[in-house]
C-alpha cells in the first residue's frame, strides 16, 4: 500500500503481510516502488512516457584480457564467476566425502577386529595407505566419467546455439529489400539479441583453457584429499566408533569450512593478499586456488601453492602414520588431545 503523498516528500510504502518478509521481498519492492514514483515524477514535470523509454538504456560491459606480450583475449565476468564457484564448491564435496569414506571404513574394520588379521600381513602405514588411494582412485573414475558426461552436454549446447545463430543470419539475409511489420521487426530484434548472448557465451567458454582447469582440479583434488584423507585416517584410528569422532573433526575440517566461508570475498578480489595467502596454505589451498584460476593466476603463484601442498600432504601423512600405527589396535578407551600427542612422539 503505497499512501497519498507529495511527489517532491520521500515515499513512504506499506507492507502488509502475515509474516514477517524476507530482506530479498522488501528489497525487490522498493525497487519497483522507486521506479514507479520516478515515472510518476517525470509524468508531472510533463516528459513524455515513449521519451523515457526511449532514454533508458542497458549497458553490456565487455572485458578483454592482456596478457604480458600485449596480446588480448576476450573473457566473461560471469562464466569465470560461475565456473570458479562451481569448481570450488565440487572440491570441497569431493574432499569431505571421500575423506568421511575413509574414516568410516577405518572405524569399520576396527570395531569388526578384522584390522587384527590384516595387520599381520601388512605394515600400519601400507594398510593406511592403500585405503586412502583405494578411495581416491575410486573418486577419480566417477570423476571421470562426469567429465566425459559434462562435456557431451557443452557441445550438445554449443552445437545448438550455432545452429540458433545461424538460422538467424539466414533469416536476415532473406528479408533484406523487404518491409517488415512492427512485429517481424520486434521478434529480429529479440532474435538479433539471444544470437549475440550465445555468441558471447561461447567466447566466454573458449576465453578459458580447459587443459589448466582440468589439470588443476585433477591435482588439488588428489593433493587435497590425500592431505585430509590422511588426518581422516587418523581419526577413525584414534576411536571405537563414529560419535566419538566429533571432538576432532573441527579442528580439521575447519579449514575447508573457513575457504567456503571466505569463497564470496575470494571471488570478488581474487588476486587480493587474502586470496593469496588463503591458496598458499596446504589446508585452504584446494578450494581456494580453484575458485582463482577461472579469473587469471600467475604461474609462480600456482606453481607455489602447488609445492607447499605437496609438503603439506607429505607432512599430514607422518603425522597421521604415527597415530594410525598405535591407535588401530587401541580399543575401549577414550582418547583425548594429549593422548594423541603422546602417540606422534613415539619413536619409531
Amino acid at each position: 500500500y503505497i499512501p497519498k503523498t507529495e511527489l517532491s516528500v520521500p515515499v513512504t510504502g506499506i507492507f502488509y503481510s502475515t509474516q514477517q518478509p524476507s530482506a530479498d521481498i522488501t528489497t525487490h519492492i522498493k525497487i519497483v516502488m522507486k521506479r514507479e514514483v520516478e515515472s510518476l515524477k517525470l509524468q508531472s514535470y510533463g516528459v513524455d512516457p515513449e521519451v523515457l523509454r526511449g532514454i533508458q538504456s542497458s549497458i553490456v560491459l565487455s572485458t578483454i584480457k592482456i596478457d604480458e606480450s600485449g596480446a588480448e583475449e576476450k573473457s566473461s565476468m560471469e562464466i569465470s564467476l560461475g565456473l570458479s564457484i562451481f569448481a570450488a564448491l565440487l572440491i570441497y564435496l569431493f574432499i569431505f566425502i571421500f575423506g568421511s569414506q575413509v574414516m568410516r571404513g577405518v572405524i569399520e574394520e576396527k570395531t569388526n577386529r578384522i584390522i587384527e588379521v590384516i595387520i599381520s600381513s601388512v605394515k600400519p602405514f601400507e594398510l593406511m595407505m592403500g585405503k586412502i588411494v583405494g578411495v581416491a582412485l575410486v573418486g577419480l573414475t566417477q570423476f571421470m566419467l562426469w567429465i566425459v558426461l559434462t562435456l557431451f552436454i557443452i557441445g550438445i549446447f554449443m552445437a545448438s546455439m550455432g545452429s540458433e545463430m545461424a538460422a538467424g543470419t539466414q533469416q536476415m539475409m532473406t528479408t533484406q529489400g523487404k518491409v517488415l511489420s512492427q512485429e517481424q521487426l520486434s521478434q529480429m530484434a529479440q532474435q538479433d539479441q539471444d544470437s549475440g548472448m550465445a555468441a558471447e557465451i561461447i567466447e566466454g567458454f573458449q576465453s578459458i583453457d580447459a587443459g589448466v582447469m582440468l589439470g588443476s582440479f585433477l591435482f588439488y583434488f588428489l593433493f587435497g584429499y590425500l592431505l585430509y584423507g590422511a588426518l581422516f585416517a587418523a581419526i577413525g584410528s584414534a576411536v571405537d566408533n563414529e560419535t566419538d569422532t566429533q571432538q576432532f573433526m573441527l579442528p580439521i575440517t575447519a579449514p575447508l569450512i573457513l575457504s567456503m566461508v571466505m569463497l564470496g570475498f575470494i571471488v570478488g578480489n581474487p588476486n587480493g593478499p587474502v586470496a593469496f595467502w588463503l591458496s598458499v596454505i596446504p589446508f585452504t589451498s584446494p578450494v581456494i586456488m580453484m575458485a582463482r584460476i577461472p579469473f587469471g593466476v600467475p604461474v609462480w603463484q600456482v606453481w607455489l601453492s602447488m609445492g607447499v601442498l605437496v609438503l603439506g600432504f607429505l607432512a599430514t601423512t607422518w603425522l597421521a602414520a604415527k597415530i594410525y600405527r598405535t591407535g588401530i589396535l587401541m580399543y575401549g578407551k577414550r582418547i583425548s588431545y594429549r593422548e594423541l600427542w603422546k602417540w606422534i612422539k613415539y619413536q619409531d
